[in-house]
Order: C-alpha cells, then structure tokens, then sequence
C-alpha cells in the first residue's frame, strides 16, 4: 500500500487541507493519505498550538467520513521538536510493508535542504508536491522523484482561521462542519 503523509501542525485543519488530502487521495497513485499531526514543527513556535489531542480530534472529525484519509498521531510518542526522517523511519519499522512518500506544499521546497536528512529522505521517498501561491516550477533544484501535483491552489491558511475566530467572524464554510461545531463548543483562539 502506498500511504501519502501530509504533515502538520492543523492548528486548526481546514478545507484547504482536505481539499489538497482529497485531490491527492483521488487522483494520485496514492492508496491512503494519512494526516500527521505534529506537536511542534521546528521552523515554528510552539505557543500558538492547540493541545496535540485537540488538533488530533479536530482532524478526526474532519475526515470521519472518508476512509480514503486517515489521522496519525505517530509523532505524538517521538522526540520532540518532530523531525521527518525519524518519523519516516519509525513508520518503515512499524509498517514494514507500506511505502511511504511526503505530501508537501511547493512552498516547503525552498528549505528542504535545511530539513535533517534531507538527501536520505530523497533518496528513499518520493514528495509529491503540491502548488502554493507565489512558486514557481521550475525553481526546484531537489535529486529524486518529486511529483508535480496540479491539484487546486488554495489560499486558506490557519493563521487566517485563528485570526478571524479571535475577531469574531463566523466563518463556517472554511472549516468542515463537525470540526467547526468542536471549536464552537470548546472556544479555541477566541481569545
């Protein structure tokens, strides 16, 4: 089986997320994509973060009707800040027989040379990357199989999420709606 990992913070998961998980899981060769909520991503800072448990539900209730997507907490019990390779390697040990490639924003290959290990995670997964606003194709300068995805631009971020819950906005057509009802209810970034 062919399992697309797309990882993140989804601090909170949006229709951008789902819709770039279900262009990928449909219209790739991928079998599955698997969410891979991160505790701390180590370009980001950590004190904006919901719990890791609270992202993980919000992505629970996000795809809870589409088996084709699945959440993984894999990261959860690693060392933290997450680094790619460890999990990538992890997952190859507990899960012997799926192949595993990275799902990405085209956004990301400006720094994966900084990513640790990079040239392993190259060399032994293949990225399929999707487009992000303001990059260009033929920018890449990456050894190894990247898959130019055209799947949908989406210029939803979660920054934009967190800021209008804060200000008041309603905005529910940019979350799925059971995951929206559990930030109502618990009144994530209203302050």
């Amino acid at each position: 089986m062919k399992i697309g990992l797309y990882f993140g913070s989804f601090n909170p998961i949006h229709i951008g997320h789902l819709a770039i998980a279900n262009y990928m899981a449909e219209f790739s060769d991928l079998d599955q994509v698997w969410f891979v909520i991160s505790p701390q991503n180590p370009f980001k800072k950590k004190e904006s973060l919901l719990s890791d448990y609270h992202r993980l539900e919000l992505v629970n209730r996000a795809i809870e009707n589409y088996p084709k997507i699945k959440a993984s907490n894999i990261e959860f019990g690693l060392p933290i800040p997450s680094y790619t390779i460890d999990t990538l390697t992890y997952l190859k040990e507990k899960f012997s027989n799926y192949e595993f490639s990275l799902i990405l924003g085209s956004d990301n290959l400006n720094n994966f040379h900084k990513w640790k290990n990079h040239d392993i995670i190259l060399l032994n997964h293949e990225l399929y990357v999707y487009p992000r606003p303001g990059f260009k194709d033929d920018e890449i300068e990456l050894e190894g199989t990247i898959h130019l995805v055209n799947a949908p631009l989406m210029e939803i971020s979660s920054s934009f999420i967190r800021n209008a819950i804060k200000n008041n906005k309603e905005i529910p057509f940019f979350l799925p709606e059971m995951a929206y009802q559990y930030l109502k209810e618990m009144h994530f970034y209203e302050k």
